[in-house]
């Protein structure tokens, strides 16, 4: 098999992925903008070929090396980034060469927040309420329908970027004033509860091989917006209520070979499901570390062998929950991270900083950790994310 792997050096895992597809028996070519010896050694150990190319966006230059490619190694069976937002050049350029996967008259219906709830009532999941913003109007009749508060956010795109709460009409009036030029907002009912996120692998035949599942007890908007820190929990177990949700959607959206991330929000007193997005991507925020650490297994791997083998070992047994906690630069944090690793330091499996562009969600360093016991993750994170008063 010949897997062509758009953009391999960001964000950073692209390199797990093409180490465990080489490993799996297949030629990895990439297409990136990095220069050649500032990629990863790993990196670099797993490519065949890397073609740079000047400008990430342009289509040509990217059909100009799907050219080469093929001149040079013949028929290219895949074709992925596992990028939310390469979600549409990936397609084009499948669809431009007939590669197996997602096309163009599909991708508009991932890509779009306002045209997934279709496939959502098909699986028979709650959906969020929410309303194409076109006008102040239309945002009006929506909120006097839903009530306050409720969030905008773009249409489409990922990580709570623009991403506002608006608790009345002058947090509306000012979201008016400033509204970008040029970009599609939805405007949905706020929801309070926590998000259980259902993340896994489907295979080329429809079957979910793979699946685990995420506690946020945070909004990620609102660490986004206050400039705040992070934490979330990977657990051993997914709820039922979650798989059978997530099971019913994946099939619902017809998905094939595919690793995908789905957000549900539980709500507080009802325990009430109600399903916020699905992505077709990995989970992002080293959740796909965080599943390796619960789970003692190593999903690089698993999704190299459901591509080229069409088969995954297992089951995978849960059997650690997994916490993430980050910290920011600005804040005053009350234990140093020496003072960390004496506390905690066999408990935490992971540590490094993060890259730049995405601190704002994820922190500027973050630390993992985890136990068979779930309050002592929760005490850990309490730890490590003391402020000073």
């Amino acid at each position: 098999m010949k897997v062509v792997f758009f953009s391999p050096h960001f964000p950073a895992y692209g390199a797990e992925f093409c180490d465990r597809l080489k490993q799996t028996g297949a030629t990895v070519l990439g297409i990136g903008d990095a220069p050649y010896e500032g990629l990863s050694a790993r990196l670099k150990s797993a490519l065949s070929e890397y073609y740079r190319i000047g400008n990430m966006e342009d289509e040509d230059q990217i059909l100009r090396a799907m050219g080469h490619f093929i001149h040079r190694w013949g028929r290219i069976d895949r074709f992925d980034s596992l990028n939310e937002h390469w979600i549409e050049m990936d397609a084009a350029i499948r669809t431009d060469f007939n590669i197996f996967g997602m096309k163009r008259d599909f991708v508009e219906n991932l890509k779009h927040k306002s045209k997934m709830g279709a496939y959502f009532d098909e699986a028979g999941v709650a959906t969020i309420q929410q309303h194409k913003y076109v006008d102040r109007a239309g945002a009006e009749a929506f909120i006097k329908r839903v009530g306050y508060p409720v969030v905008i956010k773009p249409d489409q795109g990922s990580g709570a970027s623009m991403t506002l709460k608006v608790d009345n009409d002058a947090d509306l009036a000012a979201f008016e004033r400033g509204k970008p030029a040029g970009i599609s907002f939805v405007i949905q009912q706020h929801i309070d509860g926590i998000i259980l996120t259902y993340d896994g692998m489907v295979n080329r035949d429809g079957e979910i091989v793979f699946a685990a599942s995420h506690r946020f007890e945070q909004s990620i908007m609102e660490v986004v917006n206050t400039d705040s820190h992070l934490h979330y929990y990977c657990l051993p177990f997914i709820d039922p209520a979650i798989e059978e949700a997530g099971r019913n959607t994946i099939k619902a959206f017809g998905l094939r070979e595919k690793f995908f991330h789905i957000e549900f929000f539980q709500t507080g007193a009802e325990q009430k499901i109600v399903a916020l997005e699905i992505n077709m991507r990995p989970p992002g925020a080293w959740m796909t570390d965080a599943i390796n650490f619960s789970y003692d297994t190593d999903v690089y791997r698993l999704w190299a062998d459901m591509v080229v083998r069409n088969k995954v070992d297992g089951p995978q047994a849960g059997r650690y929950y997994t916490g993430y906690a980050s910290r920011k630069d600005h804040i005053r944090y009350r234990h140093d991270h020496k003072a960390i690793l004496a506390a905690h330091g066999d408990s935490i499996v992971n540590y490094n900083r993060i890259e730049p562009v995405f601190s704002r969600a994820m922190g500027n360093c973050a630390y993992q950790f985890r136990s068979e016991n779930f309050d002592d993750v929760r005490s850990i994170v309490r730890f490590i994310q003391d402020v000073e008063i």
